[in-house]
């Protein structure tokens, strides 16, 4: 399903009860991979390849608000996309989440 707002568009992904608690999910929208992190009553979207070696970070380990890369160790913040560990200089894609009725609603414009 697709949700037509003012300025943007939002995909229904999945019910946020299907989000694992502190760990990493793949989703395509579009075409395009996403790494979906729930932490607490918050879900988090960013683009899922790490931007330093090309890899799936839905792979990776969730603590809190980062994400680790599985093969390097390269970790990101899960709220501005943001490495906050060596070896990534680059930020990866941070993608507006709403929660509505318990679903999880993408938009594809990233906020960075």
């Amino acid at each position: 399903m697709t949700v037509e707002t003012a300025n943007d568009t939002f995909h229904r992904i999945c019910p946020v009860a299907d989000l694992p608690e502190e760990a990493a999910v793949r989703a395509e929208v579009d075409g395009i991979p996403i790494a979906l992190v729930r932490t607490g009553d918050e879900v988090f979207a960013v683009y899922d390849e790490c931007s330093h070696a090309a890899v799936a970070l839905s792979e990776g380990d969730v603590e809190g608000c980062t994400l680790e890369c599985w093969l390097h160790g390269s970790r990101f913040d899960l709220r501005t996309g943001r490495p906050t560990g060596l070896p990534a200089t680059v930020p990866v894609k941070v993608y507006p989440v709403e929660i509505r009725d318990g679903d999880v609603y993408l938009s594809l414009t990233p906020k960075n």
